[in-house]
């Protein structure tokens, strides 16, 4: 029997560099054996609004996402069936249909914001990572990010920044850190911290395959 995927949830404020920990983790874990999901994908279509009414929505926070999606496909990955995330846009707030498929691979990395927020959601990952940087840490990445990434000027980026990235990370983001497995401080090198979640990842899988072994030995 076929063990099911391994979810990890990778989360911290935005710009604290989730996104480059998850691919150098899963790179380090083996690509062939990783896939990757971002709760990014799952920001609601907002093609029913008017253009402008969409740039003056808070996207930090909860009700911004597709929770019964998210948490759908996420079951579904956990159980082992592959999934097709939304294909969101981030430049209109629109998705253009469904993104290539994440297969159910031996370890899933999640990468998202909220991903502690929600008790359900939080409860399906194995394995939950805060990855912590100081704001003006996170405000120098998120400049450069969505400068180049998502085509926006600086000053539109500053006034978000300060109108709802800080405040909807102070509420919601920051109090989570106490509720994940392990937080680790990213203001340098990236590689230590890999190194540490790669430790951590192979000790649970193997805890786990132990303890499916021994239920196996006391069926027979």
């Amino acid at each position: 029997m076929t063990a099911r995927p391994f979810l990890v949830a990778v989360t911290g404020g935005s710009g604290s560099g989730k996104s480059l920990f998850t691919r150098a983790l899963a790179e380090a874990l083996g690509r062939e054996r990783v896939a990757i999901l971002a709760h990014d994908a799952y920001y609601r279509d907002r093609s029913d609004l008017p253009e402008e009414e969409r740039t003056t929505l808070d996207y930090d926070v909860p009700d911004a996402i597709d929770r019964a999606r998210f948490v759908a496909d996420l079951t579904r990955l956990r159980e082992g069936s592959a999934i097709r995330p939304p294909d969101y846009c981030f430049m209109t707030h629109c998705r253009l249909g469904d993104a290539a498929a994440v297969e159910a691979r031996p370890v899933v990395l999640v990468d998202g914001i909220l991903l502690l927020h929600d008790p359900e959601v939080r409860a399906l990952f194995d394995l939950t990572i805060f990855v912590d940087a100081p704001s003006l840490v996170r405000l120098k990445r998120r400049l450069g990010r969505d400068a180049i990434e998502r085509g926006r000027s600086t000053s539109s980026v500053l006034r978000q920044f300060a109108a709802t990235v800080a405040p909807a990370h102070a509420r919601y983001v920051e109090p989570t850190k106490t509720l994940a497995d392990v937080v680790l401080r990213n203001t340098s090198r990236i590689e230590p911290l890999v190194e540490v979640a790669v430790t951590l990842i192979r000790a649970r899988l193997a805890r786990r395959e132990e303890e499916s072994i021994g239920a196996r030995a006391e069926l027979a």
